[in-house]
């Protein structure tokens, strides 16, 4: 399957990578049967990553205004298949847009929610605020600001920096199936970040504490395209 072959395509804007330290074992027994928890030199690494959607559409269609543009956030890890395969396992993924909410649901088996959200920047500062408001799901909530120091650069081949971010397969699941869907873009152009993080309580939803400060990274904008997904099982 090749970048000519994807189902969607999206613009991912103002996005921070949050990361936090944690340890491997809880991570791994929320994993379903099938995927490994993925470390960097033995380390495990929890993300949070706010960031806007826009231009989204299927392939060979257009964007359509009020549907295409949306706030999201994901709480995230990096695990392994039985093949080796590397990528991103989502424990939740909150957006403002009931509609992309239902389909992601239903076509990517993806963890999405209803959430509202709120975002402003000024000057180079983003501020960003959550509240997960999907039925029968507890409530998550974020809300901080952040914004980028330093110039831009491509994360070198090996380093943690790479590691978080060139992610290129997503991994979702349904009952007891497992499946996995390709992702496609250039290496992320990274700028350090600083942020203020005044609410997170969506680890919490997951039975973790963060402790300590994050390692942040900012990606401006990057243009991203998927693939559908194939079962694993």
């Amino acid at each position: 399957m090749t970048a000519h072959s994807y189902a969607l395509r999206m613009i991912w804007q103002r996005l921070c990578f949050m990361h936090w330290m944690v340890d491997a074992a809880p991570l791994q027994a929320l994993l379903p049967a099938g995927l490994t928890l993925d470390t960097y030199l033995g380390q495990a690494y929890l993300g949070v990553v706010p960031f806007l959607m826009s231009g989204v559409a299927p392939r060979g269609l257009p964007s359509v205004s009020g549907l295409s543009v949306f706030a999201e956030l994901n709480l995230r890890t990096y695990v392994t298949d039985q093949s080796g395969t590397a990528g991103v396992w989502f424990f939740s993924l909150d957006a403002a847009q009931p509609t992309a909410v239902r389909l992601a649901r239903l076509g990517f088996h993806l963890p999405y929610f209803d959430a509202r959200m709120w975002s402003a920047r000024h000057g180079d500062v983003t501020e960003y605020a959550s509240v997960r408001t999907h039925t029968g799901i507890t409530p998550g909530t974020f809300a901080g600001a952040y914004r980028p120091i330093g110039p831009a650069f491509e994360s070198e081949e090996g380093s943690l920096e790479a590691w978080l971010t060139e992610r290129y397969f997503l991994f979702s699941a349904a009952g007891d199936k497992l499946y996995r869907g390709p992702i496609w873009h250039q290496r992320w152009p990274l700028q350090r970040a600083e942020a203020e993080i005044r609410v997170n309580t969506l680890p919490e939803l997951i039975g973790l504490k963060l402790e300590g400060q994050p390692h942040l990274l900012y990606g401006e904008r990057l243009e991203v395209k998927a693939g559908l997904i194939t079962r694993l099982n």
